[in-house]
């Protein structure tokens, strides 16, 4: 059996969603130069909440690439609300696995979501549940804080 799945290798190769929004809603940034890892996610949401546009910037390894480049098109379309409901399984799931020792690149692209619709939220002085979001840990799951 391979080590990465056909979607892997696709979203790792042809990874969609790549760049910066200028002027993004909403923006979230994850990872530890330490582990190698940094994902950064930019959101354009309109006025009915839905993510119109969203991309992102990666660096990191080739599963790291894939779980954004799949993440980002699991929201795209999306409200707010239902983008917030991303867990990393959803994402690995829709790659059809990874690894387990990379299983953490999925936990980046859910934790980088959430702190770009937190971003959006604070900027617009939208109540939320503050639990919902991750705290910032450093990385303490994929290379022990």
């Amino acid at each position: 059996m391979a080590l990465y799945s056909e979607k892997v290798m696709d979203h790792f190769r042809n990874p969609r969603n790549v760049g910066v929004i200028e002027n993004a809603d909403g923006v979230g940034e994850v990872g530890n130069p330490v582990c190698g890892d940094i994902m950064k996610i930019y959101l354009k949401i309109n006025a009915d909440q839905i993510i119109e546009e969203v991309k992102f910037e990666t660096f990191g390894c080739g599963s790291a690439i894939a779980s954004s480049s799949m993440a980002t098109e699991l929201i795209k379309g999306q409200p707010v609300s239902e983008a917030l409901k991303l867990t990393n399984k959803a994402v690995t799931e829709a790659l059809d696995g990874l690894p387990a020792h990379k299983i953490h690149c999925s936990v980046l692209a859910e934790e980088a979501i959430k702190k770009a619709v937190k971003d959006y939220y604070d900027k617009n002085n939208i109540e939320y549940d503050p639990a919902i979001f991750p705290d910032d840990h450093d990385c303490e799951h994929c290379c022990g804080g």
